[in-house]
């Protein structure tokens, strides 16, 4: 009898679990960056930015009186574009963790990367890179928009002109912050419409809450509130005596997204994947 041919074989490849932080690195930014509603998630931001930031230079001063132009805060109205914009940049935040979860490809990365806690840390550094530096950019290209299509001089500024270039530039800090409270929410909650839903009732219920406290409470509650505070920081112009200062209430505001990150990473290890 003849005997049957042997078929060769692959050799097995061993498998080896991602360990190297840098490794980790690598694979949070190609999800991160191979998914096509990034893209049109950060473009959104980038052109609500500098859309509405031209309109409103280009149509708003012929509505406003003479005082309202000397007393108005022309750069945080340069910034106007931050109502749309917060919406992309908070709504990617949630969607960087929550994703994984609703297509069960979280259980292949806990796979390749038993640290579960590395995992994070990496699509939180990932995340506040990629947000911070859109962020920033979109609120350059705001105030240049703003500048560019201005209708009235009296209202023009120069990027050197005290509090500005803290102000454009803390409208992107201001983004990547708020994405990185959707983050943490994505993580406690692991359901997309929950956790966006749970953002964004943060940012705009306590606002319209507090107008119905006295207003002695609201003088003392209002400043800390996340979206009163996270504000400041891209105000260039005076605040009045109940408000906080530019980097006092970007702290207060980076501390609610370091809660929310803080209880996300502690409950990581306690439920299944």
């Amino acid at each position: 009898m003849q005997q049957a041919l042997a078929v060769p074989t692959a050799p097995a490849v061993p498998y080896h679990p991602l360990t190297s932080f840098a490794d980790v690195l690598k694979s949070e930014f190609l999800k991160l960056s191979s998914v096509r509603s990034t893209f049109w998630t950060l473009l959104s931001a980038v052109v609500f930015n500098i859309v509405v930031g031209a309109a409103v230079g280009a149509f708003v001063p012929s509505h406003l009186s003479v005082s309202d132009k000397q007393t108005l805060d022309a750069i945080r109205l340069s910034m106007g574009g931050l109502h749309l914009s917060q919406i992309a940049i908070g709504v990617l935040g949630v969607l960087v963790i929550t994703s994984e979860y609703s297509t069960g490809m979280i259980r292949a990365t806990f796979s390749a990367v038993p640290q579960r806690r590395t995992v994070l840390a990496a699509k939180t550094v990932v995340f506040s890179v990629t947000a911070v530096a859109v962020g920033i950019i979109s609120c350059f290209g705001a105030y240049l928009a703003f500048e560019a299509f201005l209708s009235d001089d009296s209202m023009s500024s120069s990027i050197g002109d005290p509090g500005v270039l803290r102000a454009v530039i803390g409208g992107g800090l201001y983004l990547a912050v708020l994405g990185l409270l959707g983050l943490g929410l994505g993580l406690i909650i692991r359901a997309g419409a929950g956790a966006i839903a749970t953002q964004f009732g943060l940012l705009f219920v306590p606002n319209i809450l507090i107008d119905l406290l006295p207003s002695a409470w609201q003088d003392t509650i209002g400043p800390y509130l996340p979206m009163e505070a996270g504000s400041q920081i891209f105000i260039a112009s005076a605040r009045g005596q109940s408000s906080l200062g530019p980097w006092g209430g970007f702290g207060v505001f980076s501390l609610y997204a370091a809660v929310a990150l803080a209880i996300g990473f502690a409950l990581i290890n306690r439920r299944d994947a």
